[in-house]
């Protein structure tokens, strides 16, 4: 049995939030949008958030918000890229990996793909698979194919890069 609970409750997707946006602002790639570009007051924000992950996953909350329309502001002041959407899936994976494990968390990971996918998809355009633009999260295919990072060491060192981290771990079969 793991020692890290499923999410089950508004308390835990803000608890999760809060994890996730310290390593997402401390972050070299993606924290600039957090607090220069979007200069996004967390305090203020976070009930919206909590309401939109609330929704998604527990069923609980209406939120009735248009959550791709900040996006769309923010890319047309400056371009969102797919290094920047797969920047945020991996850290939303070592996030909801670090405190959780069960089908809610195992459902917020591939929720928060599908949302990274579909902003891309509305900011770039349909056509985001061209040479250099597809978008296939690295998070997405090295998170299935390896063991998951130490998520303490992902969140509370956000410099560091998922290839590095991973360069630090055995490679898939091999022994430990």
């Amino acid at each position: 049995m793991s020692d890290r609970p499923d999410i089950t409750d508004r308390a835990d997707l803000e608890r999760l939030l809060r994890r996730f946006y310290a390593a997402a602002f401390a972050d070299p790639l993606i924290g600039p949008w957090f607090t220069e570009i979007a200069r996004l007051d967390l305090e203020r924000h976070l009930p919206h958030i909590t309401d939109f992950w609330e929704s998604a996953l527990l069923r609980t909350a209406e939120y009735r918000r248009n959550a791709f329309a900040p996006h769309q502001a923010l890319h047309r002041r400056q371009p969102l890229t797919a290094e920047h959407f797969g920047r945020w899936v991996q850290l939303w994976h070592a996030a909801v990996d670090g405190a959780h494990t069960g089908p809610l968390a195992d459902r917020a990971k591939a929720q928060g793909e599908r949302i990274a996918v579909a902003m891309l998809r509305r900011t770039a355009g349909p056509d985001t698979d061209g040479p250099g633009q597809g978008f296939v999260p690295l998070a997405a295919v090295l998170l299935r194919t390896v063991p998951p990072l130490t998520p303490v060491a992902a969140v509370e060192d956000p410099t560091r890069s998922h290839a590095s981290v991973l360069a630090s771990q055995p490679a898939p079969g091999d022994a430990c």
